[in-house]
């Protein structure tokens, strides 16, 4: 009776590293085969060649109008969308141990809609722009707006399901007034544009995003990594973690922070694109079980190619006109939120 317990995870790391490797691998093709699917006839050694000729490693023999779309157009883009949904995995995971919360996520918890606002005073109506990025008040929206969900979800009770109907109400009021800024104090040209990115778009991602998104993701997954033991802790209870050790305030302000800036540099970049943080979690949790040094690395490759396909969809099917990517997400992940939601009843 007592070694059943022990031998599943030592049966899951074991394979964590195939797992891992079966994951780099799957999302190294689907970016390769990604990027060759559009009006351009593309085919995946195109891709390559003009890879390694960008890299210094061959030479392509790729005229310039096609490798400026392989390299230009849908590379970055297609790496911003694998960034995208690694990230927000991560910051699923995260949020949902911290808050012991199956149903939390930055976009249901209202942290997206809370950079968003940010990121749109900043666009908009020029709110400190000389002082702030549009990153920086992404991340002073997210951070305003999870303290707000906080501290309304502790006024009624502070249960899991008060957590989510507390973020669902500063979502939409967010979101609200987001539309309000843009609709009274942009002119119709930029209202069109910051409205679709609103629902989450990659149209306009190119190399400096890519690598911003890149540089915040490493850095939050490299914290998040280092604090997967006291995740595993908060598992069993803030309580239970305290007497375990774990340092509960300090824990949670360092992580819900770097989730708050992860969140904040990706929505700057491409918009709010919900339920990925929500639903790529419990996907990889029947992978490798509910340890965090597993979870983590895992659900960030889950996230990444799933959004990859999400994209490479959301701008493919209606050729020309092109999907906002956070439409298709949501068209996947209401179902999954609704199923979720009804295997978790009755769970406070």
């Amino acid at each position: 009776m007592t070694t059943a317990p022990v031998r599943e995870p030592l049966r899951q790391r074991s394979r964590l590293p195939a797992v891992l490797l079966a994951g780099g691998v799957v999302l190294l093709l689907s970016i390769a085969v990604a990027v060759t699917i559009g009006p351009a006839d593309i085919e995946v050694a195109d891709v390559w060649a003009s890879v390694a000729d960008h890299l210094g490693i061959g030479d392509s023999t790729l005229s310039v109008l096609r490798d400026g779309i392989v390299w230009d157009l849908r590379m970055p883009r297609t790496l911003m969308a694998a960034v995208c949904g690694a990230g927000l995995a991560v910051c699923g995971v995260v949020m949902q141990s911290l808050l012991r919360n199956p149903l939390a996520d930055p976009f249901i918890l209202g942290v997206s809609s809370g950079a968003s606002t940010g990121a749109v005073l900043v666009i908009v109506l020029g709110a400190g722009a000389g002082v702030l990025s549009m990153a920086g008040g992404a991340f002073l929206g997210a951070v305003a707006s999870f303290a707000l969900v906080l501290m309304l979800s502790h006024t009624l009770g502070g249960t899991t399901d008060r957590v989510v109907l507390s973020g669902v109400a500063v979502m939409q009021l967010l979101s609200a007034l987001t539309s309000f800024i843009v609709l009274t104090s942009a002119d119709a040209e930029t209202t069109r544009g910051v409205l679709f990115w609103l629902l989450g778009s990659l149209a306009n991602v190119g190399w400096p995003e890519v690598a911003t998104g890149a540089l915040a993701l490493a850095a939050a997954l490299a914290v998040c990594a280092g604090y997967a033991r006291s995740l595993d802790a908060f598992a069993f209870g803030e309580d239970a973690a305290a007497t375990l050790g774990i340092a509960v305030a300090r824990t949670r302000v360092v992580l819900m922070s770097v989730t708050a800036l992860l969140t904040a540099v990706l929505v700057s970049s491409v918009g709010a694109i919900g339920f990925v943080g929500l639903v790529l979690p419990h996907a990889a949790r029947i992978l490798t079980g509910p340890g965090h040094a597993r979870l983590l690395p895992v659900s960030a490759l889950t996230g990444a190619v799933l959004l990859v396909w999400v994209d490479t969809v959301a701008r493919t099917v209606l050729q020309p006109q092109e999907i906002p990517v956070g439409v298709v997400t949501a068209l996947i992940g209401v179902p999954a939120f609704v199923l979720i939601l009804y295997r978790s009843r009755g769970v406070q």
